[in-house]
């Protein structure tokens, strides 16, 4: 079967509203490389969307998985519990970056995440209102669709979403908007619209994943926590993509000062494997009434077991070391394309660790989506996975595993290089 085969079969058997970045289809991985079926090899730098910071199949997540399958693959864990599930809540609770004692529930997906959490925030508060940011991603269903702050292509003709979900811009030294705007913005929104005291939660990405990598001004997270101690409005970390050292830290939001209350967690946190959660502080974990928690295939002990294989290997094989590390490389390659007088236009190279971003701008300055992707489409042509993001679509992300070694970073770096040389005509 060959990559067109399956492509004529996928726009046959398939929704085109899931988007397929590439028209290649997998048919065999490893660490930081994959093969298409038609035999040809990739150096993935998409990382399946931030889901493989210890890459693909990596050996002691495999043997953890292959333990648990020969144990059981699924009971219910509001049927029968079993120890995977806890023994992952308890190691998470000792990583949480939250005051205090923490509690994780496990879930499947990041859109579940974030739902659940903003739940435990309303039911912790007894408010309805949830006040997200311009360009932040927190999922696909109703309620995170709602928080989700980007129309296109998430919002387009799919509303009504849900009520009392609001939105001010981000402030971020990579994205012209400052802390003082923003604050501005939050003020027209409490004078207008809403009452500070009928906000839960606010619900924040310590590094804009999908929205263009743009970090949290510290600044702005000071404010927000003011906020906290003055309205008692929670503040959620979305950690879905920046969690498990893809930052350089095993969550984004230590790079700052201020704590959240809950924190999202899904993607990189199972090695490949289906697996979200909630880790919040005790207190308000404990709100919900039994039953009122859950799913039925939420904290798979398959998904669990490879999770928690996951934080030994990122303990084991000094990951958030690595992440600094590669993320200077990336850093060095990047500015030096950008140095030469042949390639496209390149801007704002951002991020911290191994979660770099940058844009693709034409001769004025302007981002450019067009030239994007077809960066990314030659990446491809010449054998380099690697992915756009941004409000406008010109930003490209590198989320290469972090256990990818030099000798492969520095071919995909070289590749990428090539891609960015402008083409004419």
């Amino acid at each position: 079967m060959s990559n067109a085969d399956l492509l004529v079969r996928r726009n046959a058997a398939v929704p085109r509203g899931v988007a397929n970045a590439t028209n290649v289809y997998a048919a065999k991985a490893e660490n930081a490389e994959i093969w298409d079926v038609d035999g040809k090899r990739y150096i993935d730098f998409a990382g399946g969307i931030a889901v493989l910071n210890v890459g693909h199949r990596h050996p002691k997540v495999m043997a953890a998985v292959n333990r648990q399958l020969e144990l059981y693959t699924h009971t219910a864990f509001q049927v029968m519990a079993y120890e995977p599930y806890i023994a992952l809540a308890e190691k998470l609770n000792t990583l949480a970056p939250v005051e205090g004692p923490a509690k994780t529930i496990f879930f499947t997906t990041g859109a579940e995440a974030t739902e659940n959490a903003v739940k435990v925030a309303r039911a912790a508060t007894g408010r309805p209102g949830v006040i997200a940011f311009v360009g932040g991603f927190h999922g696909r269903t109703a309620l995170s669709g709602a928080m989700t702050g980007k129309v296109n292509p998430y919002k387009i003709g799919l509303g009504p979403f849900p009520a009392d979900v609001y939105h001010v811009p981000l402030a971020s030294p990579s994205n012209g908007i400052s802390v003082a705007e923003s604050l501005r913005a939050l003020e027209f929104l409490f004078a207008a619209d809403v009452e500070p005291e009928r906000i839960a939660a606010f619900i924040v990405e310590p590094v804009q994943g999908e929205g263009g990598f743009h970090t949290v001004d510290p600044e702005l997270l000071l404010a927000l926590a003011q906020l906290r101690e003055r309205y008692g409005i929670l503040l959620i970390a979305d950690e879905v993509q920046t969690g498990f050292a893809r930052t350089g830290r095993m969550f984004g939001i230590e790079h700052q000062a201020v704590k959240p209350d809950l924190v999202t967690v899904a993607k990189s946190l199972a090695g490949g494997f289906p697996l979200s959660g909630v880790i919040g502080r005790a207190d308000l974990m404990d709100t919900i009434a039994p039953g009122g928690l859950g799913g039925t295939y939420a904290g798979s002990p398959v998904a669990c077991a490879a999770a928690l294989a996951v934080l030994e290997v990122i303990e084991e094989e000094g990951l958030l070391a690595r992440a600094n590390a590669m993320g200077e490389k990336v850093r060095a390659a990047i500015s030096a394309a950008a140095a030469r007088n042949d390639t496209v236009g390149v801007a704002n190279l951002r991020g911290p660790g191994a979660m770099i971003g940058f844009d693709v701008v034409d001769d004025t300055g302007n981002p450019d989506a067009q030239e994007a992707k077809k960066v990314t489409a030659r990446a491809l042509e010449k054998g380099l996975v690697v992915l756009t993001c941004g409000t406008h679509g010109a930003g490209i992300r590198i989320l290469v595993p972090l256990t990818a070694s030099d000798q492969l970073l520095d071919e995909g770096l070289s590749v990428l290089t090539q891609a960015l040389v402008r083409v004419v005509g």
